[in-house]
């Protein structure tokens, strides 16, 4: 049976559509086509006051901190969220730990997120992965900043990402792929990513990047918190030595360029920093996560200078060890309130076809288009979010 829905306004992943268009779709939530107006009389169509779109895109989440909600104070500074997420991570049972991660996943679906690039470490979200709701890319975190456990962390890492590609090989509901990626350029060696580098070539990948002034500190001169940090973990890293370079220019030429790269947070990106990925003939998708920036740092990165760069920019929610909630739309909030002359056109666009775009799940979700099923929520006027159709099956 087909069904033909129109709004105030559709937006279709990519722009806002004329006034009066209708989309018109099978039970399944395939689309089925987008008609101008007149075409559809009047007395066929469901209508909607507020805004119609494709459902939204989380491209960096960290299910598996789920549990950790309200555990680690505001404000901390980067390196002491760290290690207050080291310190309390396994402070609660293995029921209470599923507990949160069963109500984040269900709490994702209600926001009307119908895809997800979530950050492992361990298997902990591997029972609930295929029945989400959504689409997962699982990206399997390695680290070890020194050398000499390099092949060890590794195996590790290569251990969850193969439990997870056996899962991702059944039949299941949802789109499940995995890759391994590197944490972030202060907890990897250079032997640990190289061997992330060549593991597989293609694959996708996902890094925390300049989520501190602190993490280029060290990269400059060697100075700062991570210093500190480094003590406090009794991790030896007295072989490091600086490049006089800021994290992302010491890091970036050590990944192949036949990965494309989602740089995570880059709340102290420079414009230097943007002109050096341009040099570079790579795929760069720049992942916004402002309500964890502003929990952690109260800092938020320049988004007008990283929206002016031409460089494609999606939306992740982080953790809720470092949110209050898992919602695209109140990420979209935050933006909208700190830099207002950035168009709701735009951020939709990045809140759905970039997102599917950095996950590589365009084919599926993130646009209004002919024989896609790319799930479909209404957001009223005053920001309710309804789904009305799933991306992995009826309504």
């Amino acid at each position: 049976m087909t069904t033909f829905l129109s709004a105030t306004q559709i937006h279709d992943g990519k722009r806002w559509l004329p006034e009066g268009s209708v989309i018109e779709i099978d039970d399944e939530g395939v689309i089925e086509a987008i008609h101008v107006a007149g075409v559809i009389p009047e007395d066929q169509l469901q209508f909607y006051k507020g805004i119609i779109c494709p459902g939204f895109v989380n491209a960096h989440c960290h299910l598996e901190l789920s549990h950790m909600k309200g555990l680690i104070g505001e404000g901390t500074g980067l390196t002491g969220f760290l290690k207050d997420v080291m310190l309390l991570r396994n402070g609660q049972t293995e029921t209470e730990k599923e507990e949160a991660l069963l109500a984040a996943i269900r709490e994702m679906e209600a926001n009307g997120i119908v895809a997800l690039g979530d950050i492992a470490n361990g298997t902990d979200t591997l029972k609930h992965r295929s029945s989400a709701n959504f689409h997962i890319h699982t990206f399997v975190e390695s680290t070890g900043f020194t050398e000499q456990n390099a092949a060890i962390r590794f195996q590790g890492s290569e251990k969850v990402y193969h439990t997870f590609e056996q899962q991702s090989l059944q039949p299941t509901q949802n789109i499940l792929r995995q890759s391994i990626v590197p944490h972030a350029p202060y907890s990897v060696s250079a032997t640990l990513l190289s061997l992330i580098d060549q593991f597989d070539t293609d694959a996708r990948l996902s890094i925390h990047n300049q989520e501190t002034q602190a993490e280029n500190n060290f990269f400059y001169d060697a100075s700062g918190d991570f210093n500190l940090f480094y003590q406090t973990f009794g991790i030896d890293h007295s072989f490091f030595k600086p490049s006089g370079k800021t994290s992302l220019q010491t890091l970036l030429p050590l990944i192949s360029e036949t990965h494309p790269l989602i740089l995570v947070h880059n709340t102290f990106m420079s414009p230097e920093d943007i002109s050096f990925i341009k040099q570079q003939n790579r795929s760069v998708y720049f992942c916004l996560c402002p309500n964890a920036n502003w929990y952690i740092e109260r800092k938020l990165p320049d988004i007008d200078l990283l929206a002016g760069s031409g460089l494609t920019i999606c939306i992740g929610t982080d953790s809720l060890a470092s949110n209050h909630q898992l919602s695209v739309w109140e990420e979209l909030n935050t933006i909208r309130s700190h830099f207002d002359n950035i168009p709701l056109e735009e951020l939709i666009r990045w809140a759905t076809i970039n997102g599917a775009e950095a996950l590589g799940l365009q084919q599926t979700v993130g646009s209004l288009e002919a024989g896609k099923r790319p799930g479909l929520i209404h957001i009223d006027h005053s920001g309710n979010i309804r789904i009305l159709y799933s991306s992995i099956g009826s309504k």
